[in-house]
């Protein structure tokens, strides 16, 4: 992952994203902004676990919140070893020209089943088209 990602580690789990707007998908005009995200997971602990499921809110710039869940990332449900990385594109439209998303990805233990949420860290979603503003 390049620099100006976003990252958090739960339990050797660690999650890495880095979001990008898409301008030729995008249609300000007609009030769509298409952004893509590419998201590496690399296991840094000393279990085998399993992604099992995938749970994501996604905020708008009028506040307005969409969750999403739903089994595993891009049609998979990955088994990463200790070392092992996992890593894929998706995508979030939005009606305004900002937002943020963060969620979390459910893992199984294999050894012993026990389950626990690896954290995505929130990360901003802005396009050119978004009025700065800082907080």
């Amino acid at each position: 992952m390049s620099e100006g990602g976003y990252s958090a580690t739960t339990r050797g789990i660690r999650v890495s994203v880095e979001p990008f707007f898409l301008e030729e998908q995008s249609s300000p005009e007609d009030g769509r902004y298409v952004w893509a995200y590419r998201v590496e997971i690399v296991n840094e602990g000393s279990e085998t676990v399993q992604l099992t499921h995938r749970t994501w809110s996604i905020t708008d710039a009028r506040g307005r919140v969409q969750k999403v869940h739903g089994p595993g990332v891009v049609g998979e449900q990955p088994v990463l070893a200790p070392g092992e990385r996992f890593e894929y594109t998706s995508g979030a439209p939005l009606s305004t020209p900002s937002g943020f998303m963060q969620g979390a990805y459910h893992m199984v233990v294999r050894d012993t089943g026990e389950t626990f949420d690896a954290v995505i860290p929130a990360f901003s979603l802005d396009s050119p088209h978004a009025e700065m503003r800082r907080h």
